[in-house]
């Protein structure tokens, strides 16, 4: 059974001239991540910081968009050697890790994607479908090949040491999450505040300067294109279950008068 690299979102995003739109898959349902794997986007990110996913809805997810033309990163809920280690064993390729907010942490996350001497992570190849349990040739000394690495910058700590965690060998892109950066910037739910969007696209600028992709979070359709044309190299621009809730909701309007406190909240 050959290594498939070419599944590798590094490797998508090297090869692409335009950037590569996503969207979040936070259900934890395998039929609708098909759904979603189906629908013509580049990308798509299933989550479990903020999401009811553990390892076997993981698993069915990714058996389930299998063989769809999608890339499919997945967001473990923290940077821990342990569970990354369980998220490869799995077959999980592109990894996501939140809330890095230094370059000793974005090392941290590195090396729990390397086997000694490189790395800590657990040798279980036989055991694991990542291997296709050893049915891969030399899967052990090319397994850093099938891995992509993104770490993503969220706080004021992490924009303040963006160019020392770009540094860090082995991280493969940042990704911008503007919601809990306008957060730790004082600035809850004001994703849209100048402040946010100068440090998101300080962020950009760092990145293309470092010669890596960097993606960011943006449900607003305006603020999307602009962080585009300000360099994103991948963007998150909705998501499963906030497209059913404003769905569910524009259905819901049709036929049934509105009351006075029936605004929605504000996409992610």
């Amino acid at each position: 059974m050959p290594l498939r690299v070419e599944d590798t979102f590094r490797d998508a995003l090297a090869a692409t001239h335009r950037p590569l739109v996503g969207m979040w898959v936070c259900s934890g349902s395998p039929l609708i991540a098909e759904l979603c794997a189906g629908a013509g986007l580049d990308w798509l990110l299933i989550d479990a910081e903020h999401s009811p996913n553990d390892l076997e809805s993981i698993l069915a997810q990714l058996q389930a968009v299998n063989g769809y033309p999608v890339h499919t990163l997945v967001r473990p809920p923290v940077n821990e050697t342990v569970l990354i280690k369980q998220y490869l064993d799995l077959g999980v390729q592109n990894l996501l890790i939140p809330m890095v907010n230094s370059a000793d942490q974005a090392e941290a996350a590195v090396a729990a994607t390397r086997y000694p001497p490189h790395g800590v992570r657990g040798v279980g190849s036989a055991l694991a479908r990542s291997a296709r349990w050893n049915r891969i040739p030399d899967y052990l000394t090319r397994a850093n090949e099938t891995i992509s690495l993104t770490v993503q910058i969220e706080t004021s700590a992490a924009v303040a040491a963006v160019e020392e965690i770009l540094a860090v060998e082995g991280v493969d892109g940042i990704f911008l999450g503007p919601s809990d950066l306008a957060a730790s910037l004082g600035l809850l739910g004001q994703q849209e505040h100048p402040k946010v969007r100068a440090a998101v696209e300080h962020c950009l600028s760092a990145a293309k300067t470092a010669g890596k992709p960097a993606g960011v979070n943006a449900f607003n359709e305006g603020t999307a294109r602009a962080y585009m044309a300000a360099g994103a190299s991948f963007v998150l621009v909705g998501a499963d279950v906030a497209l059913l809730a404003r769905g569910t909701e524009a259905l819901a309007d049709k036929f049934i008068p509105a009351t006075p406190d029936g605004a929605a909240p504000a996409s992610y």
